[in-house]
């Protein structure tokens, strides 16, 4: 039979793969069977016990890894975006609004448990160099030298983060390789000082150490377990920078290198069950399946595997974060872009809160087995959320039966994960729970906050463009008015039959009329397609009101300046607007003149004067307003830093604020005219 080569661009796509989907999950043996073992209680049934778990590892890799993320969910992709935003994106239906509670629940507890990452694997791999020779250098067995070690290691690798990862990058796929090859061949190695361990390959020892009275944790060993797969959700997240080809093409060999390590740990466990120092806390297998001078071989790759993990995990918080943003679930915060390579980004907000999480975390659980106990609960949310969004995805498609399954199937297993993994809630876990409230908590004020303010102010706080437009089209010819801008920026959601905000018709004709030659209404609106930069142009009967409707993927930057002006030539050159020549322009040729742009910040101390306003909706919509001035403004967020923005501020509700009428007592000394 011909052996069919592989195409270059497959080997290349799978090697850049392997360094950046795989560092979560691809550094789970340094601390899984760590873990495991610490779970143990009686050694002279160490052999079953370690058998049923190898078992348990194989098949949770299989069943949640394989099975439901590379061959399912990778089918629900974006337009070739993965994570549990673009899985939202494409199941959200104004009918079925509830479905943005998973994905909120599902994103903010991916965030929280993803604080731990860079923590765990950092410490793990230097806690491998304990009583290591390196030179005429003995690195003490002290667990103070490792956490100044870790802490070091964690503020050199997020501050880093704004000079973005492009040359570093290039390197990541080589180095997984040697990682994954390393693992893979010295658990092989070890496999065969025990060949029992194939055993585990059979499923009837995973279910029977479930249930075996000698596991005196019972369904709780899952726990430790689930932590083989916790990095499955960013292998879906990531998809969008590699492909789903290059994750089929490589998750195969990661899978068996992965396993060979499982059971290569967990054949050396057997062959020394009856060592009774073999459940010390300070004997971890990963590295004592390692001989000689190549357990310092390890430390080193299991160090570069762990910062490869970490920034792996920092940049997909970027990612998390600026799709939320984009999808209005999160507030704006400051972006910026070190390259032009697709994807890279850098918010420095959230670099700065992971690594003072990072490091609060090294600090207060001090030693890498304290880390496991906390680590992966709020992930078994984030995976049951996701489940549930693909059984509306699966559903959408017309498979209503196996959708049915689907959930079920699933469903089951990660509600067992997630019932297992509570017992890490007094242990740790309540801290990666907490944050992920605070995440939730933000997102959710942020975005219902915003939804209740429209709601309120829905009937009276709104008016039609097209009742004032004989009055714009007058003022922009009159004369005995100052001209204020050539082209007057207004970026606002329009609504059915133009209905726009009363605060942006006051602020042109309300107060002093804002005479402009071009009057440009902005809306916003999130495309379906991540990459998607698209829009549509209404005259409104006129040659000088445009309402543009940019339609922007959750992935593209709003640039509205660079966009406008694009927008403003092409309408030129179709002679839909006539040319504005500027007098004074560096480029003698430009026939678009400046432009001028009106931003509102709105004034909230009204709000509490607001008897018609329950406690809750002003709680919200109170919460939205303080959040939106501590983050960015809307004229940053919308690229309009170093472009000609006009700030006012206005009220929640112009309708709706209080009136008081005064009442007349007198009036003195009125001098009439005399005829």
């Amino acid at each position: 039979m011909a052996i069919v080569k592989a195409p270059k661009w497959a080997s290349a796509g799978a090697l850049i793969a392997l360094g950046i989907v795989y560092g979560d999950i691809g550094t789970s043996p340094l601390y899984t069977m760590n873990s495991i073992l610490n779970s143990a209680r009686s050694v002279s049934q160490l052999q079953n016990f370690v058998l049923g778990s190898v078992s348990l590892v194989f098949w949770t890799l299989m069943l949640i890894t394989t099975v439901k993320y590379v061959i399912i969910a990778l089918r629900a992709d974006n337009h070739g975006e993965g994570g549990i935003f673009a899985l939202y994106s494409r199941v959200k239906d104004n009918n079925k609004m509830w479905l943005l509670i998973p994905a909120l629940i599902g994103g903010s507890a991916l965030l929280a448990d993803g604080t731990l990452t860079p923590a765990v694997t950092v410490t793990t791999a230097i806690e491998g160099l304990k009583n290591q020779q390196i030179g005429a250098f003995l690195f003490p067995d002290n667990q103070a030298v490792v956490i100044a070690v870790v802490s070091v290691l964690l503020l050199i690798i997020f501050t880093f983060q704004k000079a973005g990862t492009k040359k570093i990058g290039n390197v990541f796929g080589p180095l997984m390789l040697m990682w994954f090859l390393f693992i893979g061949i010295f658990g092989l190695i070890n496999v065969f000082s025990d060949l029992s361990i194939l055993k585990a390959l059979s499923p009837t020892y995973a279910i029977k150490i479930l249930f075996d009275p000698e596991n005196k944790t019972g369904i709780f060993i899952l726990g430790s377990v689930f932590l083989a797969t916790t990095g499955a959700e960013a292998l879906y997240s990531d998809m969008g920078h590699v492909g789903k080809k290059n994750i089929y093409i490589s998750w195969p060999f990661v899978y068996s290198m992965l396993i060979l390590n499982y059971m290569g740990q967990g054949a050396w466990i057997m062959t020394h069950s009856q060592n009774p120092d073999i459940l010390s806390q300070s004997s971890n297998p990963f590295f004592e399946i390692l001989p000689g001078q190549w357990r310092f071989v390890g430390v080193i790759l299991a160090t570069l595997a762990a910062i490869i993990a970490s920034q792996a995990l920092i940049s997909g918080a970027y990612t998390l974060v600026s799709e939320a943003i984009n999808l209005k679930v999160m507030p704006r915060l400051r972006i910026f872009y070190p390259s032009n390579v697709r994807g890279q980004m850098y918010i420095g907000m959230v670099n700065w809160i992971l690594c003072g999480i990072g490091l609060l975390v090294v600090w207060t659980f001090q030693t890498s087995h304290n880390m496991e106990a906390a680590y992966g609960l709020a992930i078994t949310i984030t995976m049951l959320m996701t489940t549930i969004l693909l059984f509306e995805f699966i559903k959408l498609h017309g498979q209503k039966l196996i959708a049915v399954g689907f959930l079920l199937v699933f469903g089951f297993i990660e509600i067992v994960f997630l019932i297992a993994s509570l017992g890490k809630f007094i242990h740790g876990g309540y801290a990666t729970l907490i944050i992920m409230l605070a995440i939730l908590s933000v997102m959710a004020v942020w975005y219902y906050g915003n939804k209740r303010r429209e709601a309120i102010s829905k009937e009276d706080d709104y008016l039609s463009l097209k009742d004032y437009r004989k009055q714009l089209v007058n003022l922009s010819k009159d004369e005995d008015e100052p001209i204020f801008a050539t082209n007057l920026v207004y970026i606002a959601h329009m609504h059915q039959n133009y209905m726009l905000k009363r605060s942006i018709i006051y602020s042109i004709i309300g107060s002093r009329p804002k005479r402009a030659n071009i009057y440009w209404f902005v809306t916003v609106k999130e495309s379906s397609d991540p990459h998607s930069k698209s829009y549509a142009v209404d005259m409104l009967g006129t040659n000088n009101i445009v309402h543009v409707t940019f339609n922007l993927g959750f992935k593209v930057e709003p640039q509205i300046n660079v966009y406008l002006k694009q927008v403003a030539g092409a309408l030129i050159k179709q002679n839909i607007l006539k040319p504005q020549f500027p007098k004074y322009a560096m480029n003698k040729h430009g026939n678009v003149g400046d432009f001028k742009y009106v931003m509102a910040s709105q004034y909230y101390a009204d709000l509490l004067n607001l008897p018609n306003i329950n406690a809750w909706d002003r709680f919200l919509i109170g919460g939205r307003v303080w959040l939106q001035s501590h983050t960015v403004s809307s004229s940053n967020f919308y690229g309009l830093e170093f472009s000609d923005v006009v700030e006012e501020i206005v009220p929640l509700f112009i309708a709706n604020t209080n009136r008081q009428k005064l009442t007349q007592i007198e009036v003195k000394n009125v001098l009439k005219e005399t005829e």
